[in-house]
């Protein structure tokens, strides 16, 4: 990453990252079809399955197999759109919505946890706007990643500064995690934490910042942990699972028989039996019926496809022509494969039972539209990515005159014999 050239003096208003420039030749350009291919689908592969793991409790809920189907597919449709509409927006534009942005899902936080939210197993998450229900948890992710990407690429070099180039930054990641955190969230709260610390470090905050910063979060986090009651007694379950497979730990305990149900190859799309005791299968634990129905070469290749989706946002940001590109395009791909990673691990049992969909895939139009909009902004930047900077172009062969050929001896005239007596 080229730092910042000619920087001037500027007031902290509101204006464009310094090196933040449209060009609209190069928003011109195609954007990259293995990225699109793979958004596209994954939203494809997250209507069958959430076919497949609620057709049973659709039939039991609401006398219609095709309840969540229809609403999931309705929501792929919203996504679609919104993934190509967004992907044709040049990038450049969104620090113009960077602050109205933040502070919009900062005020649905705050209503979700002063009563204005809507509860649905024991936390306060959803509110509703008529027949739709937005979860702002989810569009604080995106949000938080345009703001650090807008910030840092403004602050240049003063990032390496604690006052002005780590703490700001910390502390405003902090307060939309404490709103997650009241609703209860805790799941996305980490998200925001990792989020953070990821476009510090490669914005070039110092290492000794984020090691700091890194054990005082473990140490907040495992006091939520302890201090919690119910996340307590998560936490004790997870460790012995076996003694609580019938009370907390549930889910959990369902969730990774259905995974060896599966053996290598699956049981088969649509005949798994795990819908029928896996409580909401279809949201956050969508991964075990995958691993059910198509076996562990099906999980393997939905690991395949995520980390295809984070290594082509990484390859965009690697390419693009700014540093706001460059710190949006890794932000975008580290919330897509901490996500997935967090959600394959709890579906496994690797880590406590905590609410966070697995993107592109599990059911909810929150998610979905969200990750579809930060997909569509690295389509963009991916298409006006420069090209890879160890490929130098090869030089046009110089126009140089033929030097003209000498003549040989044997071409040279004879010379005058020389007189006689000299």
């Amino acid at each position: 990453m080229t730092p910042v050239k000619n920087l001037r003096r500027i007031p902290l208003s509101f204006v464009a990252p310094l090196d933040a420039r449209e060009d609209r030749a190069r928003a011109a350009h195609p954007f990259d079809p293995v990225l699109a291919a793979v958004v596209v689908a994954l939203i494809g592969f997250g209507v069958v399955m959430v076919y497949s793991a609620s057709a049973v409790q659709a039939t039991v809920q609401h006398h219609d197999p095709q309840f969540f189907l229809k609403r999931q597919a309705a929501y792929a449709a919203v996504a679609l759109v919104t993934l190509f509409g967004v992907s044709r927006l040049d990038y450049h534009r969104l620090y113009k919505l960077t602050y109205p942005l933040l502070v919009s899902v900062g005020l649905l936080l705050v209503a979700c946890v002063v009563g204005f939210g809507h509860t649905g197993g024991g936390a306060t998450r959803w509110l509703a706007f008529g027949p739709v229900h937005v979860q702002p948890a989810e569009l604080a992710k995106l949000a938080l990643v345009i703001w650090l990407a807008y910030s840092l690429a403004k602050k240049a070099e003063q990032v390496k500064s604690f006052t002005v180039g780590f703490l700001p930054h910390l502390l405003v990641a902090g307060l939309f995690m404490l709103l997650c955190l009241k609703q209860p969230d805790f799941g996305s709260a980490v998200v925001l934490l990792l989020l953070t610390f990821t476009l510090l470090f490669v914005a070039g905050a110092k290492v000794g910042y984020l090691l700091g910063a890194s054990i005082l979060g473990s140490v907040l986090g495992a006091a939520a942990i302890r201090f919690s009651g119910y996340r307590y007694e998560r936490y004790l379950a997870w460790l012995n699972m076996d003694q609580h497979r019938q009370d907390v730990a549930y889910q959990a305990f369902q969730s990774v028989i259905s995974f060896g149900s599966g053996g290598a190859f699956g049981v088969g799309l649509g005949h798994g039996l795990q819908t029928l005791y896996l409580p909401e299968a279809h949201t956050d634990f969508v991964a075990a019926i995958i691993g059910e129905e198509l076996g562990f070469l099906g999980v393997a290749s939905l690991c395949c496809v995520y980390l295809t989706l984070v290594v082509r946002g990484v390859r965009a940001a690697l390419r693009a022509p700014d540093d706001y590109g460059t710190y949006l395009a890794f932000g975008i791909a580290a919330m897509f494969g901490v996500q997935a990673l967090w959600n394959l691990s709890v579906a496994l049992a690797l880590v406590p039972t905590k609410g966070l969909t697995l993107p592109f895939v599990s059911f909810g139009g929150s998610s979905l539209v969200v990750c579809a909009a930060g997909a569509g902004i690295l389509l963009n930047v991916s298409r006006q990515a420069e090209a890879p900077r160890d490929e130098t172009p090869t030089p046009a062969p110089s126009q140089v005159e033929p030097v003209p050929e000498l003549p040989s001896a044997y071409d040279m005239p004879p010379s005058a014999p020389e007189p006689e007596g000299s």
